[in-house]
Formats: C-alpha cells, structure tokens, sequence
C-alpha cells in the first residue's frame, strides 16, 4: 500500500498541506532498510532513507539510496510502515507512485524500482528515462 504525504515547510521535521506524493515499499524492502539503520549505531530518532534521483547512466537519471540523520528544507517526508522516507523536490516529480521492493535470487540481491514514470531504460537496467 501507498504512503501519502504533505509538502514539508522549511522546518526539517515539519509537514504542511501542499501537492502530495506516494510511495510505494514493500515488506522485503522496509525489512531491508531497517536491518541497514539497526546497524548504524547512534543515529537519531529525525533519521530516515533519502530516495532521489540523480543525473547519470546510459538513459538519464538513477535511483540513489542514502541514510540521512534528518530532512532537508523543501522534502516530502513519508512513513512507509515505519520507515521515514525524504524525497526532493527535484526528485518527486520522477518518484511519484514508484514501487521499491528487494529481491534475492541467483544472480544477487538488491533494491528494485518499478517506475510508472519511466518511457525508457538501459540495458542493463540501473538508469532510466523520464
């Protein structure tokens, strides 16, 4: 299920009614981002995973993952079943109603996007196009 949530102030912390987006993360991933917090010690309770997206592969943009001890001026701030979630701006615009799981399988595990926004990806599958 999707987590919706408000345009922050420019408060860090802080959520105003403003344009609204959605997430989506799936057990197998919440699980994950989680085992990676546990084993970060020391981190306060502001903390939560930055999802964005950045400049770079052969279609355009990537997906970037980070741990972050609090938000920025201007980020949407989810809870996705317990997880909070920062988004830019920037970002929000090519994240809105992205599924992100973890799959393990044979040829290795990692974090997967399903991106309705998308018109085009690489080959290999790291970067997309918008």
């Amino acid at each position: 299920m999707s987590t919706q949530t408000t345009a922050p102030t420019g408060t860090p912390g802080v959520t105003t009614a403003a344009p609204s987006m959605t997430l989506d993360v799936t057990e197998s991933a919440v699980t994950e981002i989680k085992k990676f917090m546990a084993s970060e010690e020391g981190l306060p309770e502001t903390t939560g995973l930055r999802v964005r997206v950045v400049p770079g592969g052969c279609s355009g943009f990537q997906y970037s993952l980070n741990i972050e001890e609090e938000s920025r001026q201007g980020d949407f701030i989810l809870d996705e079943k317990g997880v909070k979630l920062f988004v830019d701006m920037f970002s929000a615009q090519y994240l809105n109603g992205v599924k992100i799981d973890y799959v393990t399988g044979v040829m290795g595990s990692g974090f997967t996007f399903t991106n309705p926004n998308a018109t085009g990806s690489c080959g290999c599958g790291t970067s997309f196009t918008a």
